[in-house]
């Protein structure tokens, strides 16, 4: 991660003003740490290592979570990036603007709440049985190529690789998806709504859910009465506004999410039982569809703004 010399970025650079901050990250860079275990280490008092991890944290440098042990709850600490380099002569194209991408899995949600039909399926195998919302909580969940549910949601976690005073200034979400109808129906609507960092920021009407021709990298063994491929389709929060495949869909726009080092970015994906067209979302990854692809993920971003 480039990171330039700025006034701006002070949050970030006063955290190697430290001898203490300095020698937390060179003990998270051999293992993740409980609060207590740094005490421990350090011979300070719990209390004085949480004031430094906030201060990490907020710049960007740490990532925590609050884990259940033998003795109870613990906030367990590791680095969030692997390493930062001091840009001291930046151009202002690398200081205004640069990007990452990730891809994610279409099993690797981390929450949901989904109601038949549903289900889910491995390259190989299905994934426990249909139409039974308890198997998208079975662990062999994030190996799923394809999923689907009637009503509900799945939501992921996009990485937030921002540091400093880096803010978001557009997320684009690539997908293969469609509607969930039984078996298959390409005359289905459904309204598909999105949700990045908690924010509704739109709903995209589908216009079915695909079958009839087998897709291209659907497997042999999958069922040809099945749904076997969707659409793909770019959401993008831009400063303008959100956007479905270059459609506006809304007016919400990346400043409106507010995403900044060390925020969660949610990405909920979801079918309102109560929508105009409750229709469902079958959702289509990698050895799936006819788009051999993850979902995959571009977040652009840039010095916060005065």
């Amino acid at each position: 991660m480039n990171i330039p010399v700025t006034l701006k970025n002070m949050p970030l650079l006063e955290c190697f003003a430290s001898e203490t901050r300095v020698r937390i990250v060179e003990l998270l860079g051999e293992k993740p740490m409980s609060v207590g275990e740094l005490a421990e280490e350090l011979a300070l008092s719990s209390a004085i290592v949480t004031k430094h991890v906030q201060k990490m944290e907020s710049a960007g440098l740490l990532e925590s979570e609050s884990v259940t042990g033998t003795r109870g709850r613990r906030k367990v600490c590791r680095l969030a990036v692997d390493n930062l380099v001091l840009n001291f002569r930046p151009s202002p194209s690398e200081e205004e603007r640069s990007a990452y991408s990730v891809s994610l899995p279409v099993g690797q949600y981390a929450a949901h709440d989904v109601k038949p039909t549903c289900g889910l399926t491995s390259e190989k195998r299905l994934i426990g049985m249909m139409d039974d919302p308890r198997y998208f909580a079975d662990p062999d969940h994030v190996g799923a190529r394809h999923l689907w549910f009637g009503s509900g949601y799945v939501e992921y976690r996009i990485p937030n690789y921002l540091v400093g005073a880096q803010t978001a200034r557009e997320i684009s979400v690539t997908l293969e998806l469609g509607s969930e109808a039984p078996g298959y129906n390409p005359n289905w609507p459904s309204d598909i709504s999105f949700r990045i960092g908690g924010i509704s920021v739109g709903t995209w009407t589908c216009p079915g859910n695909f079958g009839g021709t087998r897709g291209l990298h659907t497997p042999e063994w999958w069922s040809e009465q099945s749904s076997q491929y969707g659409l793909l389709k770019t959401l993008s929060v831009r400063e303008d506004g959100t956007f479905m495949d270059g459609l506006k869909l809304s007016d919400v726009t990346a400043s409106d999410l507010a995403i900044s080092a060390g925020r969660e970015i949610p990405l909920r994906i979801e079918s309102l039982p109560d929508a105009d067209h409750p229709g469902g979302v079958s959702l289509f990854g990698r050895g799936f569809g006819n788009y051999d692809r993850d979902i995959e993920v571009s977040v652009k971003f840039g010095e916060k703004r005065e």
